[in-house]
């Protein structure tokens, strides 16, 4: 088989791809971005767990075939999925956020580590999937705040409910990968990626929807830990990593494994610095910086190093993070005004795609 050399080679039309977690920030966008690229979409989830979310305001649910069911539920997940008889899985669904984790930890365990079990367990015998890419966290390393960014071959740990719940489903998916689905022919992939921006995310306690939400009702922003370092990527960023990911396994199982996705180290950057250039690209907005004393512990530093994705799957990121910011506020912003969000996001694929 000789391997095209980018997802435009029309890899993806008429594949069966399975997305859990589809009515998602994430799971919204990846949906769309493989309906452009002529993909049979199944999309297995919770309904949208805030109002507004982009899979509503876009219109996903008309792009695929959408079931809302919960992955604790193997029970009802389990037949579904071998219904669905997908070609590719990957696996978003989850309780994504820190300061949530301290507040449900039981759910966020069960969600995160029972839940991609599931999932996996339901692979078992399915001879249909080729490739599973098992979407994690920047946060699965033992994180020591140091300077050094993290390799895929770190150690694992967490010091939040979320960390923990997402380092402990790396073992999962390694131990279903290496016991189980190796065997039978499927490729199976973790993907790690920092912390994403873009329009449509209206998430509780994220950076940029919490600005969005404060500049569009008149409110001050209040930013918690303004010095933190993190590695911001548009959304689209890593999209393009797990298709890339996907792609590379369907031609090369033997490529399997955990990848990190997420920006050149030289372009991460401190809370504050985001929200000024914000609030600079969006034109106006009260800020007030204030540091985390009260609050829950959160990491003050942490960096990806992203060398295997890139020499390994030519995965390199196109957008820097100003760009990153411009295009996420002006699609905030446009659609603010009125316009509509899936022609906005279909927008940005476009030009995302336009940089190969």
């Amino acid at each position: 088989m000789t391997e095209p050399t980018r997802s435009s080679s029309g890899f993806w039309r008429g594949k069966r791809v399975l997305v859990t977690g589809h009515t998602g920030f994430k799971g919204s966008w990846l949906t769309l971005w493989l309906h452009r690229l002529g993909a049979k979409v199944t999309g297995i989830s919770l309904p949208p767990c805030t109002t507004p979310n982009l899979f509503t305001l876009a219109g996903i649910e008309a792009l695929c075939e959408s079931h809302l069911e919960d992955i604790r539920d193997s029970a009802a997940l389990t037949p579904l999925i071998k219904q669905v008889q997908p070609d590719l899985v990957f696996h978003l669904a989850a309780q994504p956020l820190v300061r949530a984790s301290y507040r449900n930890p039981v759910e966020t365990f069960a969600t995160n580590i029972m839940g991609t079990t599931h999932v996996l367990d339901a692979l078992r015998g399915l001879d249909s999937v080729r490739v599973a890419v098992m979407v994690t966290t920047d946060k699965v390393y033992r994180n020591n705040e140091w300077l050094w960014p993290y390799r895929e071959d770190d150690a694992l740990g967490g010091h939040d409910p979320y960390s923990a719940s997402k380092a402990a489903s790396e073992l999962v998916i390694a131990s279903y990968r290496d016991g189980f689905l190796a065997t039978q022919g499927t490729a199976v992939a973790s993907a790690r990626a920092g912390n994403v921006i873009g329009g449509g995310d209206w998430s509780e306690d994220r950076l940029i929807p919490d600005a969005i939400r404060a500049w569009q009702s008149g409110r001050i922003l209040e930013i918690r830990s303004p010095e933190a370092i993190r590695p911001w990527q548009h959304v689209l960023e890593p999209l393009a990593g797990y298709l890339t990911l996907a792609e590379k396994l369907w031609y090369q199982p033997a490529l399997a494994g955990a990848y990190n996705f997420g920006p050149e180290t030289n372009d991460v950057a401190t809370v504050r610095e985001v929200v000024e250039i914000a609030r600079s690209v969006y034109g106006s907005g009260e800020v007030s910086y204030k540091d985390n004393i009260d609050g829950p512990h959160e990491a003050g530093l942490l960096a990806l190093e992203v060398t295997k994705s890139c020499h390994t799957l030519g995965v390199k990121p196109r957008w820097l993070l100003s760009d990153a910011i411009k295009h996420t506020m002006k699609w905030y912003r446009d659609q603010h005004q009125g316009e509509e969000a899936r022609a906005r996001c279909e927008a940005q694929i476009a030009a995302y795609e336009r940089l190969k």
